[in-house]
């Protein structure tokens, strides 16, 4: 092991670990992937990453922890809640995807490994519940003539769960980035601009005649 790696600050190294560690899960899944394999991919021994990290389990867990929080601040971060609605869908679509396309070990690991093991089953559970909340966010800000019974968290269930379909394929290569943000805006606009208000059904009804 090369001296420089030694001398590297505890942050920074940790770091270095996380990233062996996504990028060999995402390659091999949770099961199949070993510390030693890890370790190797991170240039470092076997156990110094023991020392930093007592298990897999517990390697993976903070992996998750790490690519999710990046995940959510990413979306966020590119997000205006001001801005008029079909730019909010836009901005938050398009932060969604780039993302994913960009960090496509990244989001195999949060979706495809964590979500195939009930170890991992709390928190995926977690993770998912700030994006649906992040997304009921949007709806209710951008969704211009809401119906008195207009459920806005079962709304956003229904789009994260259709963006996670999506999401998937972009990251295998199987779909384009900018052509799924296309198809998942169109889908969302349908469900941001809501029930006609009475005034415009009644502007429309008189520009008619």
């Amino acid at each position: 092991m090369a001296g420089g790696t030694k001398r590297l600050p505890r942050a920074v190294r940790e770091q270095q670990m996380l990233d062996a560690a996504v990028q060999m899960f995402s390659v091999n899944g949770y099961h199949e992937t070993s510390m030693d394999a890890i370790a190797a991919e991170a240039q470092i021994s076997k156990p110094m990453l023991y020392l930093y990290y007592g298990s897999k389990e517990e390697l993976f867990g903070a992996c998750l922890d790490r690519e999710l929080t990046r995940f959510v601040d990413e979306v966020r971060t590119n997000i205006d809640f001001d801005d008029a609605p079909k730019e909010l869908l836009r901005s938050a679509v398009l932060a969604f995807l780039k993302y994913i396309d960009t960090h496509r070990a990244s989001w195999m690991v949060l979706y495809t490994q964590a979500t195939s093991s009930q170890r991992f089953a709390h928190t995926v559970r977690e993770g998912r519940e700030r994006i649906i909340e992040l997304v009921g966010r949007l709806l209710r800000s951008g969704t211009r003539s809401p119906g008195p019974d207009t459920d806005f968290d079962m709304m956003a269930v229904a789009l994260v769960g259709a963006g996670e379909a999506v999401a998937s394929r972009v990251s295998t290569g199987d779909a384009d980035a900018d052509e799924a943000a296309k198809l998942l805006i169109d889908l969302f606009w349908l469900g941001l601009k809501g029930k006609p208000s009475d005034a415009a059904v009644d502007a429309a009804a008189v520009a008619s005649h």
